[in-house]
C-alpha cells in the first residue's frame, strides 16, 4: 500500500484541476522507477491538485481511488501513469465517467513500455518517467470533453473461405439469427480438411465429421453459399461494408444437373486433379470429390478444348437433362455487410523449393497432403499405399519432419505446429495398411501440445517397425529404384543412410495464395513477417484486426490444428455476433477535423490517409467513422486546416516544452 495522496495547495493550481495517479504495477514499474518521487514531483507541477501512487491502479481499489479523488478534489482531468493505453485506457475512462468526469479528459502516461521496461533502475529512469507524465498532464490540460460517435450498421456477415474455419463461423453466426454470405473460391467448400484420410489423435474419418457440417451450410436458410467466387472489392467502414463479389461461371446449371457423370466420361481432356494433389487425372468437366458441396459439376474453361469458339461440345451432347450452358456468364453480387470473417486457410510450402530433398527430380518424394490422398479410401489408389512412380507397395517409408520449417537460413523460421502430429498419424496408418513395412521418422524434436497429443505420439514411437531418428536430413536422391536418404542421428552422433521406397515431406504451413491482395482489399493494416494475417493484439485481441469489424479465424492467422481452428472460428463468430447485435456502433471521437476557412482544397491530405477517410471537393471532408486518428493528414496539411481533436499542435508543443523543462531541471 502507498501513503496518502499528496495534495497541492489550491493557490498553486492553475485553472485546470488535474489528478495524477502513478501505478507500481508490481515490480514492472516500481522495480526501476521511484514511483513515490514521480508522485511528489507531479504534485508540484502547475495545474496538478492531487497526486498519489498505488500498487495496482487497474484494480478495483485503484479505480475507486480515482473516482474518490475526482469527486473530492473536483478534478477537471486525470492522468494515470501506468502501462500502455491500449491495455487500460478504457478501464480508467469508464471509472472517470462513473464519477461524473467526461471520459476524454482522462489520459494514460505510458511509463512501463516507454520507460521502466526499457531502462535499468536509477535516477535517470525516474526522471524520464517524470518527463513523460508532465507531458501528458499538458495534453490533458488542452483536452476538451467529447462524446463518442454512434452509427447504425448492416445485420449481415461475410465469411471469406469455405474450409472448416469458414464453415464453423458461418454456422455459428447463422444460428444466432443473422444472414451470412459464405464465399469460397473453389467449386466446393471443405478446404484441406476434406482431403484428409483420418484426423489425429482419434483417427476419425475426416469426411465423416466434416460432411454433415458442409451439408448443413448448404441447407441453412440464413446462409447464402457462393462457391467458385472471390471478393473483388470492399468499401466502407465497420458495420457498413459494401462488398463486390465475382462468381465465375461453372457452365453447368446446378438445378438441372443430376450427377449422372456422363459428361465426365465423354470428355476427351484429362488434367491433374487438384483435390488429389496431382496424383490422379480429372476431366475438364468435373466434380472435385464425391461429397462435394454444392453437388454439381463444373466446367473448367482453362482446361476445356475451347468455348469461344466452341470446339468440342461432347458434354452437352450426352447431357439428357440439358444442364450444360456454354453461354453462362460470370455474375457480380454487391452486398452490404456489418462484419467480415476472414478464414482463407493455408497452403503447403512449395515442395519445389526443397531441392535438397529431391522433389521434382525424384517422383517418389511427396508431401504430406499427397500421402493423405494415397491413404484415403476415396483417393487415387483406393486407400492402398502405392508408390507414384510404379504403383508398387513401398516396404520402407521415410518421413521427414520440419521440411521447410524451423529453417531460418534457407526456408521458414517458424514451427508449423501440426507436422509432428500428422507424421505420427501417417506412420501409424502406413503400418496398419502395410504390416510388413518399416517407417523411419526424422525429427528435430517433438512438439505435441494438445489434449491426447503426447499419448498419440508416444503410441507411434512405441509401435513395432516405426523408428524415430532425432536429426535433420541432409540430402535425398534417387539410386536405381530406391530413394536414398542421408541424415544424422544426433542421439548417437552417427551418420544414417536409409534406402527407402517412398519419402514423405512434412512441409511448412504457409498462407493461402492471394492473401496479400485480399488484405489490401479489406484495408487491413498489414500482414505479419511470414505473410499470415496479423491480429490486433497477440494476447488480448487475437481474433480482431486493426480494420474495425474484420475478424480472422483458423490457419489464415498462423498454423493451427483442427480443434484450435474450430475454436477460433467460433470465437470470431462471437465477435461478429456481438457487433451485429449492437443497437448502434460506437466510434472514438478523437479524429481529424477540418477548418474549412483555412482549407484550400489542395488535396495533399487525402493520399496520406491509410484508412481512405478523406475526400476532397472544394474542401477536405473527413469520414469520422473511418478515421482512426493517426494524424498523417494533420502532419501533411500545409495550411494547418487539418487538426486532431484533443491532440492539436498547441497541445503537442506544450507537451514538448514540459518534457524539456523537466529534463533541464533534472540535469541542472
Amino acid at each position: 500500500m502507498c501513503p496518502d495522496g499528496l495534495t497541492q495547495h489550491p493557490s498553486r493550481a492553475t485553472k485546470a484541476r488535474i489528478g495524477v495517479f502513478v501505478c507500481h504495477c508490481g515490480h514492472n514499474i516500481a522495480g526501476t522507477v521511484d514511483v513515490a518521487r514521480v508522485a511528489e514531483e507531479l504534485a508540484r507541477y502547475p495545474g496538478v491538485v492531487y497526486s498519489t501512487h498505488y500498487d495496482y491502479m487497474c484494480s478495483d481499489p485503484g479505480q475507486e481511488l480515482v473516482k474518490k479523488a475526482i469527486k473530492e478534489h473536483r478534478l477537471t482531468g486525470v492522468v494515470v501513469a501506468a502501462c500502455s493505453p491500449s491495455m487500460h485506457e478504457p478501464t480508467f475512462r469508464t471509472a472517470a465517467q462513473e464519477a461524473g468526469l467526461n471520459q476524454y479528459l482522462v489520459e494514460i502516461a505510458n511509463i512501463r513500455e516507454h520507460c521502466s521496461w526499457v531502462h535499468e533502475a536509477g535516477p535517470a529512469t525516474t526522471d524520464k518517467a517524470i518527463r513523460i507524465t508532465r507531458a501528458v498532464v499538458e495534453k490533458v490540460r488542452g483536452n476538451h470533453p467529447l462524446e463518442p460517435l454512434t452509427i447504425g450498421h448492416a445485420e449481415k456477415c461475410l465469411v471469406i473461405g469455405g474450409g472448416i474455419a469458414g464453415i464453423q463461423a458461418a454456422l455459428d453466426v447463422a444460428e444466432a439469427g443473422y444472414e451470412v454470405l459464405l464465399v469460397e473460391r473453389s467449386p466446393t467448400i471443405g478446404g484441406h480438411m476434406a482431403q484428409l484420410s483420418e484426423t489425429f489423435p482419434t483417427l476419425d474419418c475426416s469426411q465423416c465429421i466434416l460432411t454433415p457440417k458442409m451439408v448443413e451450410v448448404a441447407r441453412h436458410p440464413r446462409i447464402r453459399l457462393l462457391t467458385y467466387s472471390e471478393v473483388e472489392e470492399v468499401a466502407g467502414f465497420v458495420g457498413n461494408y459494401h462488398v463486390r463479389i465475382r462468381k465465375k461461371p461453372t457452365y453447368v446449371d446446378p438445378e438441372k444437373c443430376n450427377l449422372c457423370g456422363d459428361c465426365e466420361e465423354v470428355c476427351p481432356v484429362r488434367v491433374p486433379s487438384e483435390f488429389d494433389r496431382g496424383l490422379s487425372q480429372r476431366a475438364a468437366i468435373y466434380i472435385p470429390f464425391p461429397q462435394a458441396v454444392p453437388s454439381s459439376y463444373t466446367l473448367d474453361a482453362e482446361a476445356c478444348l475451347g468455348l469461344e469458339p466452341l470446339r468440342c461440345s461432347e458434354c452437352a451432347r450426352v447431357c439428357e437433362v440439358g444442364a450444360i450452358d456454354y453461354d453462362m456468364q460470370e455474375e457480380i453480387f454487391e452486398e452490404d455487410v456489418g462484419a467480415i470473417i476472414v478464414a482463407t486457410g493455408f497452403e503447403l510450402y512449395p515442395v519445389e523449393e526443397m531441392a535438397e530433398y529431391g522433389y521434382g527430380q525424384v517422383p517418389d518424394v511427396i508431401d504430406g497432403l499427397e500421402f493423405e490422398r494415397i491413404l484415403s479410401a476415396s483417393g487415387p489408389t483406393g486407400g492402398e499405399v502405392r508408390r507414384p512412380s510404379d504403383g508398387k507397395v513401398p516396404k520402407s517409408v521415410v518421413f521427414i519432419q520440419c521440411s521447410g520449417s524451423r529453417d531460418p537460413e534457407l526456408h521458414k523460421p517458424y514451427c508449423s505446429k501440426i507436422c509432428c502430429m500428422y507424421t505420427a498419424k501417417h506412420a501409424l496408418l502406413y503400418r496398419h495398411l502395410v504390416p510388413d513395412g518399416r517407417a523411419y521418422v526424422f525429427y528435430i524434436d517433438i512438439r505435441a501440445g494438445g489434449k491426447g497429443y503426447e499419448e498419440f505420439v508416444t503410441r507411434a514411437m512405441e509401435e513395432d517397425r516405426i523408428l524415430y531418428l532425432r536429426g535433420k536430413v541432409a540430402k535425398v536422391f534417387r539410386e536405381g529404384d530406391k530413394v536414398v536418404v542421408w541424415g544424422v542421428d544426433t542421439l548417437t552422433g552417427k551418420r544414417v543412410e536409409v534406402e527407402a521406397d517412398l519419402v514423405v515431406l512434412a512441409q511448412a504451413i504457409v498462407p493461402a495464395p492471394g492473401v496479400t491482395e485480399l488484405a489490401q482489399r479489406l484495408h487491413m493494416s498489414c500482414l505479419d513477417e511470414h505473410g499470415f494475417l496479423k491480429e490486433a493484439h497477440p494476447k488480448l485481441r487475437p481474433l480482431e484486426t486493426l480494420a474495425g469489424g474484420v475478424f480472422i479465424a483458423g490457419a489464415a492467422q498462423a498454423p493451427k490444428d483442427i480443434p484450435d481452428t474450430v475454436a477460433q472460428a467460433s470465437g470470431a463468430a462471437a465477435k461478429a455476433i456481438a457487433l451485429l447485435s449492437a443497437p448502434a456502433l460506437v466510434h472514438p471521437p478523437e479524429v481529424a477535423a477540418v477548418d474549412e476557412e483555412l482549407c484550400s482544397g489542395c488535396g495533399i491530405c487525402a493520399p496520406q490517409c491509410p484508412y481512405s477517410a478523406i475526400t476532397v471537393e472544394e474542401v477536405a471532408e473527413v469520414n469520422e467513422v473511418l478515421c482512426e486518428g493517426c494524424g498523417a493528414c494533420a502532419a501533411a496539411c500545409p495550411s494547418g486546416a487539418m487538426t486532431l481533436r484533443n491532440l492539436t499542435d498547441e497541445q503537442v508543443l506544450a507537451m514538448v516544452r514540459a518534457a524539456l523543462e523537466a529534463a533541464e531541471v533534472a540535469s541542472g
